[in-house]
């Protein structure tokens, strides 16, 4: 989904001249940080390894876990965490799944399907998101505003049955066939398909990457959610980890998740600085990151990553058995599942 010196010195050594007091202040905190981080390593020398993969390479989404990484949160929690980008899909899971990681982060109803249909043993032990970030979008050219509108479109996906099934659902929901659409698999190019005019319009991508990415560019979009459209609301994103993990090393799970969430407070606080650790991390080579399309996309995922009444990392059996009612309904599923079967609270 995605892919993107001297002759002025003397200024240069002026204006830092005048903001000497500010860089000097900013510095300090930074060294105070860098500090505790180096403190808690020395007093966790045998800091245990846990690799954690993420759904892709790393965004505004992933901030909170570069945070605790840089501000030595998890090594006060004796850990050091390794971040995987991932090469295929679904490595999230299946890594998880086979062991050979401790924590992926991956999608909700993928794992119903993965669970349900295969058995693969993994578990969600908190959400990310409160609500979902995929999308219908299109370039506002084509007036697209609605299910409605996609009658005799082009559809740009990521080729799977799942996206397929969501238009179909919605197109259905407001009493139009989907038997006019043309779904075309373009990949991971959801963006160029649209902007070459190679499709009409696009399911897959996500509100907080694209929708800016583009406008970025000078785009005008119009999107709307499943969830408007007869789709159950879920979580976009989760944290995953194996039956074995789970029921052997919660202690473990229970620490990185703590951890994490002292990153996503920093987050919340101060997101800013919290960018500018991840765009010291970012993959430049494979995922070039814009400092303004990320904080856009900030703003955008702290709201729907916790809330007033919805702390971050929560997840509700009920949130989990209407998308496998829905799932079920939809032909997806083999077997039956329940939400025991699919999630975990390690904090306890």
């Amino acid at each position: 989904m995605k892919k993107f010196i001297a002759g002025l010195m003397c200024a240069v050594m002026v204006v830092a001249c005048v903001a000497c007091g500010k860089t000097e202040k900013k510095e300090t905190v930074s060294e105070s940080k860098a500090e505790t981080a180096e403190s808690a390593v020395a007093d966790n020398k045998d800091l245990k390894e846990i690799n954690v993969v993420l759904d892709w390479y790393p965004n505004a989404v992933h901030g909170f876990i570069y945070d605790a990484i840089e501000k030595g949160y998890y090594a006060e929690e004796g850990l050091k965490v390794n971040v995987q980008f991932p090469s295929n899909t679904n490595d999230a899971m299946s890594l998880t799944a086979a062991g050979k990681a401790e924590v992926g982060i991956y999608y909700p109803q993928d794992v119903i399907m993965a669970r349900a249909n295969q058995d693969v043993p993994v578990r969600s032990i908190g959400a990310l998101t409160q609500s979902g970030l995929n999308i219908v979008l299109s370039l506002k050219e084509k007036n697209i505003n609605s299910p409605k509108d996609l009658v005799g479109k082009t559809i740009g996906y990521s080729g799977t049955e799942l996206s397929e099934q969501l238009i179909r659902a919605m197109m259905e929901n407001v009493g139009v066939s989907s038997d006019s659409v043309t779904m075309v698999d373009v990949g991971f190019d959801l963006m160029s398909a649209m902007t070459t005019g190679q499709v009409d319009a696009t399911i897959g991508c996500m509100v907080n990457h694209e929708v800016p990415q583009l406008e970025k560019e000078g785009f005008e979009v119009n999107y709307f959610y499943p969830y408007e459209y007869g789709v159950p609301e879920g979580y976009e994103l989760i944290f995953v980890a194996s039956d074995d993990m789970i029921n052997n090393n919660s202690d473990t799970l229970a620490a990185f998740m703590r951890a994490s969430a002292k990153g996503f407070e920093d987050m919340k606080a101060n997101p800013e600085e919290v960018l500018d650790i991840l765009l010291a991390n970012q993959n430049e080579e494979n995922f070039p990151l814009d400092k303004d399309v990320e904080m856009r996309s900030m703003e955008i995922l702290l709201p729907v990553m916790s809330g007033e009444e919805v702390a971050f990392f929560m997840q509700d059996a009920s949130i989990w058995q209407e998308n496998i009612d829905w799932l079920k309904d939809a032909g997806l599923l083999k077997n039956d599942i329940t939400p025991e079967d699919l999630m975990a609270n390690v904090m306890n």
